[in-house]
């Protein structure tokens, strides 16, 4: 039986992390870990200031989870080398609460995060994410999103979950991203690059300062057909993504710097 390690960012109460767990369950060996708090745009930062404490708790559903006061990425390290017997066959991070798309969120997104650390352990990693058009400060007694979005979304991803198990991740791809837009058409699926066009000016002012106080799909930057805010935003398609961490180089073009140092 495969042992499915599944992670967040938007913390361990998450109803995005229930919806998934419930799905995931049913394939292999699950286990939860994820951070006590939501740390999302957290990266892949890990904790170096304190000490992060691993504490057993239990879900609404009352399934057995742990929770860490630590990050994503500390979320799979201390389940590789200090909770699991042996490396999960398969990461899973999500359901994440708003879109993970182009290359700023891959490297802000604490969601992204936790699979960008597995896949640099060698773990195969597919992130999911429901991307609702604006995410705001939650006002009480209104969810931020429905339970049949949520169902959606994770039969998405237990489909997704389900071919890597049988099939392994296909190759050269480290990370399968998986964007769900609002009112998605199941049937209307793109295979898209992600898109390099970085953030426009988020930050909104406040006494004393500036401050992210909301997010919203339409913020994203526009960008050419076939990658994925694309898909997500102008084309309300959902979008899967091929990640490869390997970070490509060309060492001759610094041979004449090294001389320059070297002399």
């Amino acid at each position: 039986m495969p042992t499915i390690l599944l992670i967040n960012d938007d913390g361990i109460r998450s109803v995005g992390l229930i919806a998934l767990k419930k799905r995931l369950e049913r394939l292999g060996d699950l286990v939860v870990v994820a951070p006590r708090e939501e740390r999302s745009g957290i990266g892949k930062a890990l904790t170096t200031s304190k000490c992060i404490k691993i504490v057993k708790t239990r879900l609404s559903d009352g399934s057995k989870a742990y929770a860490i006061t630590g990050t994503p990425a500390d979320a799979f390290l201390l389940a590789v080398n200090k909770i699991l017997k042996r490396p999960p066959d398969l990461l899973v991070a999500g359901i994440n609460l708003g879109p993970n798309l182009g290359i700023d969120d891959l490297l802000n997104s604490g969601t992204l995060g936790a699979a960008l650390e597995a896949a640099i352990h060698r773990v195969p990693a597919i992130a999911v994410s429901y991307c609702m058009r604006e995410i705001t400060e939650q006002k009480e007694g209104k969810a931020m999103v429905t339970l049949e979005e949520l169902e959606f979304t994770a039969n998405l991803a237990q489909k997704a979950v389900e071919y890597v198990l049988k099939n392994g991740m296909p190759p050269d791809v480290d990370i399968i991203s998986i964007n769900v837009p609002e009112n998605a058409d199941a049937k209307r699926v793109r295979v898209t690059s992600l898109s390099y066009v970085g953030y426009h000016d988020i930050y909104t002012g406040q006494r004393g300062g500036y401050a992210i106080r909301g997010w919203k799909l339409s913020s994203y930057p526009d960008d050419e057909q076939g990658t994925d805010i694309h898909a997500v935003k102008r084309e309300g398609c959902i979008s899967i993504t091929p990640i490869k961490i390997q970070l490509h180089h060309s060492t001759k073009a610094l041979r004449s710097l090294s001389k320059v140092l070297a002399a």
